[in-house]
């Protein structure tokens, strides 16, 4: 596998209202450790659209990984300004990332038209990627069962990696460990 989409909750449908809300620690530690795991196995990019939550989480844990890896950040949005209604810290850490990233390019001109342009844009990581990886839990899949669907009735060899409520269980405990207190 050489290139992955990576996706997600948004913060609102994981109850997350703030940047320094600590599970967002715990999420990203996850993250990580799949991504890691995928980059050691020969992962050469790392594709999201750049929604909030989960995908700007993912383009902050690949450019820290970019300096102890060769790996590639690409943003495609589904069209321009998609963080146009955004609040306005997670705006400019939007335009950071999109600035930062190795590639960036909306897969639409010009703002939102309409449901469509989702639709599009899932198909669109399918066709690019050799698989996804996506922060979901089957019982509440909210946002990300539309990509998830697509994924899976897509007729080509793809996978979907899942990061379930069990694998952030476990970096919660990994980090607990990883405290020295922890152990007296």
């Amino acid at each position: 596998m050489k290139i992955l989409t990576v996706s997600g909750y948004k913060p609102m449908e994981l109850g997350i209202f703030k940047e320094n809300d600590e599970r967002i620690m715990f999420i990203k530690s996850a993250i990580e450790k799949r991504l890691i795991g995928f980059i050691e196995e020969g992962l050469e990019w790392v594709l999201i659209s750049g929604q909030m939550g989960v995908e700007l989480w993912t383009a902050e844990i690949v450019l820290d990984l970019q300096e102890s890896y060769d790996i590639k950040l690409g943003i495609f949005p589904p069209f321009e300004n998609q963080d146009s209604r955004w609040p306005d810290n997670l705006k400019e850490k939007y335009q950071e990332m999109i600035m930062l990233a190795d590639f960036y390019q909306p897969l639409y001109q010009g703002d939102y038209k309409g449901p469509y342009q989702f639709k599009a844009k899932n198909l669109w990581f399918i066709d690019k990627s050799d698989a996804c990886l996506l922060l979901m839990d089957d019982e509440f899949p909210g946002s990300n069962r539309f990509l998830y669907d697509t994924a899976k009735a897509s007729e080509k060899d793809y996978t979907v990696f899942t990061i379930t409520a069990a694998d952030l269980d476990d970096a919660v405990e990994e980090r607990r460990m990883q405290d020295p207190d922890y152990w007296s």
